[in-house]
């Protein structure tokens, strides 16, 4: 997919972060947007500077991990816009850190009922539509560095990950054994500036009340991305993230690393596999 302009592009969790930057994005390409996300006052100020950059856009207050509001979103996309050309399966949350027993019940659905069932909401409802029109397509399944690596301090977000990043790779091979004109690609970002140390925010009311978990946030969320600096982090914009997205796009390519400071921790869980060796438990070492 190469050309954009006039293109429809749907965005989960666009109301901020990373969401938000691939929407500026879209909007400099010449594409239509449709922002979904589970914050309205958030959607409403995404919704006013998509505007106010000249774009056409389209807010829709939706929660991925509910099939009926994922197909809601697709009925609102197609009536407004009558297709969707580029989908962004972006939503997520941080969780609770913790080890697995730690997590309750609730948590681990909360986690997992965002990260991996929203994803796979939306391409069970947006896939069909997508090979429908028969036309070229692309669809980015937001993951993380921490779908490739053998330890996150949220067991939660890190399972989900690695489901997010296995569940992109059987699309891909899926979309290519049909023939379809829709490509695939996963984004595994590193140390990005947005609110996903805060989002438990957004926790709902019914998976509140857990005493042995608590948020990953640690301190303000400035304060974390300022130490993250100080010790040689390299902390990028969403809008940075957005560029390498749409590189990738444009060359079909599946994998988007963003930090390739981490591709030897990578390197290193699949020589371990390989070579039938354990995890390791020492410090990891983010550093460039």
């Amino acid at each position: 997919m190469k050309e954009f302009k006039d293109k429809v592009a749907v965005i989960t969790g666009a109301a901020s972060g990373i969401g938000l930057g691939m929407a500026k994005r879209c909007i400099q390409e010449g594409m239509r947007v449709v922002l979904a996300d589970v914050e309205q006052a958030a959607l409403d100020r995404a919704e006013k500077e998509l505007s106010a950059m000249g774009g056409t856009v389209l807010p829709v207050l939706t929660d991925v991990s509910m099939l009926h509001q994922v197909e809601a979103l697709a009925k609102k996309t197609v009536e407004a816009f009558g297709a969707c050309h580029l989908l962004c399966n972006n939503a997520g949350v941080s969780g609770m850190e913790g080890s697995i027993w730690e997590n309750s019940q609730t948590d681990w659905e909360w986690v997992v009922g965002v990260n991996l069932w929203g994803i796979i909401h939306g391409l069970r409802v947006f896939i069909p539509v997508m090979l429908a029109q028969d036309t070229e397509c692309h669809v980015v399944n937001t993951a993380s560095t921490a779908g490739l690596l053998p330890y996150h301090p949220g067991a939660a977000y890190h399972v989900t990950k690695h489901a997010v990043v296995a569940l992109s790779e059987h699309l891909y091979r899926s979309l290519a054994e049909k023939g379809a004109k829709i490509k695939a690609s996963v984004l595994c970002p590193g140390f990005v500036k947005t609110r996903i140390l805060s989002s438990s925010r957004n926790l709902p009311l019914e998976y509140q009340g857990n005493p042995a978990a608590k948020p990953m946030s640690s301190g303000s969320e400035e304060a974390a991305w300022n130490y993250l600096v100080r010790n040689g982090f390299k902390v990028l914009s969403p809008d940075e993230v957005a560029d390498a997205v749409f590189a990738a796009i444009k060359e079909e390519r599946f994998y988007i690393l963003t930090h390739p400071e981490f591709n030897e921790l990578v390197r290193k869980r699949m020589e371990n596999i390989i070579q039938g060796q354990n995890p390791p438990l020492g410090p990891v070492s983010f550093r460039s």
